[in-house]
């Protein structure tokens, strides 16, 4: 069905009529649950606390395990963040916390991984043209700059990579 169909459809329903269809999806639907439980309630800050509870459980188990160190985790945050609406700033942070979380485990711990490194450098890489795309890579100057740093401080394989995706904004 044509999204112009759907609208026909929908003008031709009366009040009623959309508020039961509404309320199905609601019961139905899990992410129409939630969606509406967010425009309703949008508590951001338990939603960002959350997320970083379970992005630092990736690097720091609570229960003594060894680090998954699982890029897709946060990754999972920041499309339902997204998909949610959530304010740019606070999508960035849980972007960049999740890879200054990767730094702080791989500067206690050496990390023989070539593929933790190429998906911090995703991870980064992404974080910088989300903020590109909304116009705020400025004012995330100083955590963008520590990254790099601290991905040459760490000798990263790497490191490199990340210089020149901060060299290209000339900070």
């Amino acid at each position: 069905m044509s999204k112009r169909d759907f609208k026909k459809y929908l003008s031709e329903l009366n009040k009623a009529q959309l508020e039961e269809q509404l309320i199905e999806l609601y019961d139905k639907f899990k992410d129409v649950k939630v969606y509406y439980d967010f425009v309703f309630n949008p508590n951001e800050r338990n939603l960002v606390k959350d997320a970083k509870l379970k992005i630092s459980n990736e690097y720091y188990p609570i229960r003594g395990k060894r680090p998954k160190m699982r890029r897709s985790t946060a990754q999972k945050f920041i499309k339902h963040f997204i998909t949610l609406g959530v304010d740019a700033f606070i999508i960035v942070d849980v972007m960049l916390y999740n890879i200054e979380i990767a730094q702080t485990l791989s500067s206690e711990k050496f990390i023989s991984s070539e593929a933790f490194y190429k998906s911090m450098l995703n991870s980064f890489e992404q974080a910088i043209s989300f903020m590109i795309e909304k116009g705020i890579l400025e004012d995330f100057k100083s955590r963008v700059v520590a990254i790099k740093d601290e991905s040459v401080k760490q000798n990263w394989i790497n490191k490199y990579e990340f210089n020149a995706i901060v060299e290209r904004f000339d900070y």
